[in-house]
């Protein structure tokens, strides 16, 4: 009996949970007889999931399902939407006028909402503005317009800045970084200024509510955006090391080698010097290893040094491995994390430079044979 109890007690608690409504309510004035279409606003599309015929006195009710996850609705009439946000079962006063209906309406027990139609009007206004600007013939009044209209978008990312920081789990502050203008976003994650604002939702979202499709798109979004900005960064490292104004032409290094003596890439201005990343922990090392020595041996007498930074994770296998060296090979502590790696760019192993007499980063990651009639070439000159 008491198992039976527990069991009848459960169904009745899920489907309590299944049946958990919300509710929109309040008066459209000029609507009388016109369908009013509840739609879900989805990620990828937005779907109606019910409708109901304005009364005669312009009042109108509507339910649906209560949303696992705060989201976004539309209530729409013919071609005219009003954007809302539900965060639980709740009953939300939505009250408008037919001729106005997208931007002048009034919204009441939803905080979230109230934002959200201020942060739409606001964009609408600087769109009908842009369509103004765009018939405009005379010169001097597009230029008036068109600061106006710059001076509108940087308020209105002002008052997104602060709705964001205020509340960024806030459904409103998800809302405003959404928002585009000419189908362009007003933030982007890919813009330095406005990347704080995406990782704090994001991190926001993935904080409280991780398994949402909502947090995992944006959470994803921002990575995307993190991995650009990096890539931009390594990208403007190499681009500084290879087209540097320095006369050295290259970055320095400075690391101890095995016998804890620092040992200075710059020593070595005037010869040809190959610096190589590279792990003797690596599987391929020993034929490496082999290759590398061979044009060591070929050249050396004649004015070429190999620089080599080491890249291997464990220092006792490394200094084991470089007992019989006769080239410089040095380490940092930090091992592959070293600022070197990243300053030169370096996103596999081997990775090679090929400096000439004066500094010059003249070739990277050659082939051997390549190598070889390169720094031929070079003690040459």
């Amino acid at each position: 009996m008491r198992k039976t109890l527990i069991c009848l007690l459960a169904c009745v608690v899920l489907y309590s949970c299944q049946n958990q409504k919300f509710k929109v309510e309040g008066h459209i004035e000029n609507a009388s007889g016109e369908m009013l279409i509840l739609e879900h606003n989805g990620i990828i599309r937005t779907e109606a999931i019910d409708s109901v015929k304005i009364k005669k006195d312009g009042s109108y009710s509507i339910k649906a399902a209560r949303p696992e996850y705060p989201d976004f609705y539309r209530l729409r009439i013919k071609n005219k939407s009003i954007t809302f946000a539900i965060d639980s079962t709740e009953t939300i006063t939505i009250d408008a006028d037919f001729n106005g209906f997208a931007t002048e309406y009034t919204v009441e027990n939803s905080y979230a909402s109230e934002q959200i139609k201020s942060l739409r009007v606001s964009i609408i206004n600087i769109q009908n503005k842009l369509g103004t600007l765009k018939d405009m013939t005379d010169e001097s009044e597009r230029k008036k317009m068109t600061a106006e209209i710059e001076a509108d978008i940087e308020q209105h990312k002002e008052t997104a800045r602060k709705l964001i920081m205020q509340n960024p789990r806030s459904t409103a502050a998800y809302f405003a970084l959404y928002q585009q203008i000419n189908g362009r976003y007003l933030f982007s994650p890919f813009v330095q200024e406005d990347y704080p604002y995406w990782a704090s939702v994001a991190t926001a979202f993935h904080a409280y509510m991780s398994q949402y499709d909502r947090s995992k798109n944006i959470y994803n979004f921002v990575l995307e955006a993190l991995k650009d900005r990096q890539n931009a960064q390594k990208q403007a490292a190499l681009n500084e090391l290879l087209n540097s104004d320095m006369a050295s032409g290259y970055i320095d290094i400075a690391l101890p080698d095995r016998n804890g003596n620092e040992t200075r890439l710059s020593d070595h201005e005037g010869k040809v010097v190959l610096i190589d990343f590279s792990a003797y922990e690596a599987k391929e090392s020993i034929d490496y290893t082999f290759a590398l020595r061979d044009l060591y041996n070929k050249y050396s007498k004649r004015g070429f040094e190999i620089y080599q930074v080491s890249l291997d994770r464990n220092k006792l296998l490394w200094e084991i491995s470089t007992e019989n060296i006769p080239w410089i090979c040095v380490r940092d502590e930090n091992g592959p994390a070293t600022q070197y790696a990243r300053l030169y760019n370096v996103t596999q192993l081997p990775t090679t430079f090929l400096l000439d007499k004066d500094g010059n980063i003249t070739a990277r990651s050659l082939k051997f044979d390549e190598l070889d009639k390169e720094i031929k070439k070079l003690l040459n000159k």
